[in-house]
């Protein structure tokens, strides 16, 4: 169909964009990812974080997307540890269940504080420099 100002193959270009758009995150991986941080008496004891590829197909909504540099690359766990502060960030502001505990004995006060992000199943389009990550929820 013509626009009134004739410019049908610009119409042709954005609907073209926006399925290219939509059809690009069918071929997205997915991936299980689970992360939990320790603290005892103000010092980091221990932080773990697992990356598995998800055996079945995730449901649920897509939430707010990451973007981090691949460098070219498909493996998420490398892309992850290239830009680990980035990614550790985005993980905090996902929504963390804190578990704190705290004592005192004899004058002498002892604390531990547990951050853990349930396992959490992410879609990740990987493109030639960038990787795009998005939990579903």
């Amino acid at each position: 169909m013509r626009s009134r100002d004739g410019n049908r193959s610009i119409t042709r270009a954005i609907c073209s964009i926006i399925l290219l758009s939509s059809f690009a995150s069918l071929d997205a991986k997915e991936f299980l990812i689970s992360y939990r941080y320790m603290v005892k008496d103000a010092t980091l004891y221990n932080e773990t974080l697992h990356i598995s590829d998800s055996m079945k197909k995730c449901t649920g909504k897509p939430q707010f997307a990451l973007i981090l540099t691949s460098f070219g690359d498909e493996n998420l766990k490398l892309t992850i540890k290239k830009n680990a502060q980035e990614f550790i960030d985005y993980i905090h502001k996902l929504g963390l269940h804190v578990e704190h505990q705290e004592s005192t004995t004899n004058y002498q006060n002892k604390s531990t504080t547990i951050l853990t992000l349930k396992t959490t199943c992410f879609k990740v389009d990987f493109n030639e420099n960038f990787a795009k990550i998005t939990p579903l929820k």
